[in-house]
């Protein structure tokens, strides 16, 4: 029942979000049927937040090899062309590549965005809590943040969200603003990646699955509303 009720404040906001369990087995079966894809030897990669409550999202955990992990605070790829290029290395032979990414937001029954009751806490926390924290701070126009080696990521993070601060602050919903400029970052620097590092595959596909995770309770399903489904034919970039 709760999770029906769940459901329906997610669907509000995210009218197209599919709940964890539905979207693995939706987009593996567009992997093996669709693109004749062995699954078996496909190994993962993600590029999520490295939030611990990122990890049960899905169960393509269950289903394919690794993951290989390329995201830090707020998703974005902080492994760069080595780490790509690791992965691209780490691919069964005769296998194939699969790369899931995209910033993560809670949400609570009420429909706030941006928070979440966390397990064992009788508060709500902020999620994606970095991405708030970067919230919080652009809200001052005089804010720029200082790239050091101690708070590097968050610096980095904010960095990249420097260019979407107007569009962020002028939307009815903030938290949900800066989750979206965040997937356009991270979606922008996957595709850089791939194209850039193409060379290091010795595998014709790389399929890519990208979308904005969506935390509910701990305990219930959470969702996923993708963007972006491609499997992209390395050959052709």
């Amino acid at each position: 029942m709760l999770q029906r009720k769940f459901e329906k404040i997610v669907l509000q906001e995210y009218p197209n979000a599919r709940d964890a369990k539905d979207t693995s087995i939706h987009f593996l079966g567009k992997m093996q049927i669709d693109h004749k894809i062995d699954v078996s030897k496909v190994l993962m990669a993600t590029s999520v937040c490295s939030d611990d409550i990122n990890v049960p999202s899905t169960t393509f955990f269950n289903v394919l090899f690794g993951p290989f992990v390329m995201g830090g605070l707020g998703g974005l790829p902080f492994v760069g062309k080595t780490g790509m290029t690791a992965f691209s290395h780490h691919i069964p032979d005769e296998g194939s590549a699969f790369i899931f990414y995209g910033p993560h937001i809670g949400i609570t029954l009420d429909g706030e965005l941006g928070k979440m009751y966390r397990p064992r806490m009788e508060e709500t926390g902020s999620s994606c809590g970095a991405l708030m924290l970067a919230l919080s701070r652009l809200k001052d126009n005089k804010y720029k943040p200082v790239i050091n080696d101690d708070d590097y990521q968050q610096m980095k993070l904010e960095e990249s969200l420097l260019p979407y601060r107007e569009e962020i602050l002028s939307s009815n919903n903030q938290a949900k603003a800066i989750t979206e400029a965040t997937y356009k970052i991270i979606d922008k620097k996957i595709h850089e990646y791939i194209k850039d590092c193409k060379d290091e595959f010795h595998v014709d596909k790389v399929t890519l699955l990208g979308g904005i995770i969506i935390n509910t309770d701990y305990g219930l399903d959470d969702y996923f509303d993708a963007k972006n489904f491609e499997v992209i034919d390395l050959k052709s970039l």
